[in-house]
């Protein structure tokens, strides 16, 4: 299964909805890249909204790290919503949540900012 992305702009914020995996190959390279080009772009406040992720390894895990450092060092943030009980899980036990701010809806998340 692919990774599927859509984009919308909400009052500012960059929602970036994903749908699929993220794994080691091309859907965490087109993820990395897609984040890559919305900084670039100039783009400082991101929501990831991981609903639809049903499967995330350690080079999804790595590439949501990196990318949040990378938009951190452009002066951007991050923010994760929706995060499935067992992706939250594996968040926690690696602690890679403690270095995202996350949100249980969109909703929240787009207001955090």
């Amino acid at each position: 299964m692919i990774l599927r992305m859509t984009e919308k702009e909400v009052n500012g914020v960059f929602v970036l909805t994903l749908d699929g995996r993220i794994v080691l190959g091309e859907e965490s390279h087109f993820f990395r890249e897609k984040l890559k080009s919305l900084t670039a772009e100039g783009k400082k406040k991101i929501v990831l909204n991981m609903a639809d992720i049903n499967y995330i390894d350690s080079a999804g895990l790595g590439t949501l790290v990196a990318a949040n450092f990378s938009a951190k060092n452009k002066g951007a943030s991050i923010r994760l919503c929706h995060l499935a009980r067992n992706f939250h899980d594996i968040m926690q036990m690696t602690k890679i949540l403690t270095i995202f701010d996350v949100y249980d809806t969109e909703i929240a998340a787009i207001s955090s900012f």
